[in-house]
């Protein structure tokens, strides 16, 4: 989320942009692609969002369809992504953060389905209202599934991103609740960069590898 339409796009762009680069870096790694792509999706996201501030909120396409990428399916792609990218050691216990990213998602999505999310501009803010029940405990899922598959990735490159995501999202939470300003498209733009160089080093890595066999 950011505080404009305006920033909403020019982040959104940025984004996309750097998570283009990332798939690109990732072509020759398939298992770190679904990672790769994440910026690609964020970035999506908050261009969505832009038309979301251009509705005055509400309840329309724009806002469901923020909704759809920002609920089930971060939820599940996460940790499904994570668990590619993971080194084999790691991926049992991937299954739990996966399991919660399922379940969460399934939720999510009935939800989605049987209900009205609406959208509301709040000064340099957007909130969202989907009316959960049990919300604190779909909330502890989907911090399971995201955050958590990240800091029980095996990689330190992926739990240093899973801090910096967390750190990210909470700064961003304190500053929505308080309908001050939203700056989570700053902390995604960030983290779209931390991931970009983390393909990176995969991809060097992996050069270094076969270069002496070759």
């Amino acid at each position: 989320m950011c505080w404009s339409a305006t920033a909403d796009l020019a982040a959104g762009a940025g984004i996309a942009a750097v998570g283009a680069a990332a798939v690109i870096c990732a072509a020759r790694r398939p298992r770190d692609l679904p990672l790769a792509a994440l910026p690609l999706l964020l970035g999506a996201h908050q261009i969505v969002e832009a038309a979301v501030w251009h509705n005055e909120g509400g309840s329309g396409p724009a806002t469901v369809a923020w909704a759809v990428i920002a609920l089930p399916l971060l939820a599940l792609w996460v940790p499904v992504a994570v668990l590619c990218a993971a080194p084999a050691h790691a991926r049992r216990r991937l299954l739990v953060p996966l399991a919660a990213g399922a379940a969460t998602s399934a939720v999510l999505a009935y939800a989605l389905a049987t209900r009205t999310v609406t959208a509301e501009i709040r000064g340099h803010t957007v909130g969202y209202s989907l009316g959960l029940p049990q919300a604190a405990l779909v909330v502890l899922g989907y911090l399971v599934a995201t955050i958590g598959s990240l800091l029980v990735s095996g990689d330190r490159g992926l739990v240093l991103f899973g801090v910096l995501v967390a750190v990210g999202a909470a700064v961003s939470f304190v500053l929505w609740r308080q309908e001050y300003i939203s700056t989570w498209c700053a902390f995604a733009a960030l983290c779209s960069v931390v991931l970009l160089l983390w393909v990176g080093r995969r991809r060097r890595a992996g050069t270094a590898a076969v270069g002496p066999a070759a």
